[in-house]
This record gives C-alpha cells, sequence and structure tokens, in this order.
C-alpha cells in the first residue's frame, strides 16, 4: 500500500547521475515534484515506464516539475541506463532501500522497489499516487492528469 494523499513526504538524502546529493527537504525546497519508484534499470516495463516519462518530459518541465527516478541500482548503472535511453531526468540511487522503505515502495522479503509514482506539491505534501506494479504508461498520464487539474 502507497503512502496516503496529503501525508508529508519523507525526505530522504540520495546520490544522483548528476553526481551530487539530493535531498528532498533542502534542494526541493518549495517545489512540486515527481518521484517515481521502480524495480530495476534495463528492464522491459521499467524501461518503458522512464521512455514514457523521458517522452512527455517537456509537458513535466513546462509545469516546472522535476522528476525523479528511483531504484536500488547503484549510479553506474544507473549512469548507463540513463545515456542508452537518453533520460532527460535524473536517476537517485537508494542501494540500502531506505526511501523505497520510506516511501512504503518497497516489496518486503524480495526487497525489490515496487513500481509507484508520487506527486508531491511545492509543500512535499502527497498530492497524488499511482501504484501499478506491472503497468507504466497509465503512471505518467495519472501525474500528468492530476498536474493539469
Amino acid at each position: 500500500m502507497a503512502l496516503k494523499i496529503g501525508q508529508k513526504a519523507p525526505n530522504f538524502s540520495l546520490p544522483s547521475t548528476s553526481g551530487t546529493i539530493v535531498i528532498l527537504n533542502e534542494d526541493l525546497k518549495g517545489k512540486p515534484c515527481i518521484l517515481y519508484f521502480y524495480p530495476k534499470d534495463f528492464t522491459k516495463t521499467c524501461t518503458a515506464e522512464a521512455c514514457d516519462f523521458r517522452d512527455q518530459f517537456d509537458a513535466f518541465r513546462n509545469l516546472d516539475v522535476p522528476v525523479f527516478g528511483i531504484s536500488r541500482d547503484n549510479i553506474p548503472t544507473h549512469m548507463r541506463f540513463k545515456k542508452e535511453h537518453r533520460l532527460p531526468f535524473e536517476l537517485l540511487s537508494d542501494e540500502d532501500g531506505a526511501a523505497c522503505k520510506a516511501y512504503d515502495a518497497l516489496i518486503p522479503i524480495l526487497k525489490i522497489p515496487k513500481r509507484v509514482t508520487y506527486l508531491l506539491d511545492k509543500d512535499h505534501r502527497i498530492q497524488a499516487v499511482y501504484s501499478e506494479m506491472f503497468e507504466s504508461k497509465q503512471h505518467v498520464e495519472s501525474m500528468l492528469k492530476q498536474l493539469k487539474s
């Protein structure tokens, strides 16, 4: 089960493909954002989801809403994935799974991230959530629909 709408999003500090550490409550203070958690780079559905976010990236940028993909893959793997699929947004590495767990995006025994997408408002309260493990396109569409409403 994902976190609830209206709930304050947990803070995190994660390494990014930009070479920096992204701290939610500092680097994105006062700014809405999309956080999408996904199981693994280079897998079929995860690649489709990343490419869907890539293909709709201009819509998110025009709304001034940054997008961040988060999985347990390390930064070198994220860098290859980002380059191969020309992803214009940052990927964050949650190798120990702490952020995934805080966002209720971790399958307990397997320790694999779930596919769940959050829209955070400027105060980092959860404005929208979409959780569907085996489907990717609707994650992007539901976030765009929420942002435009």
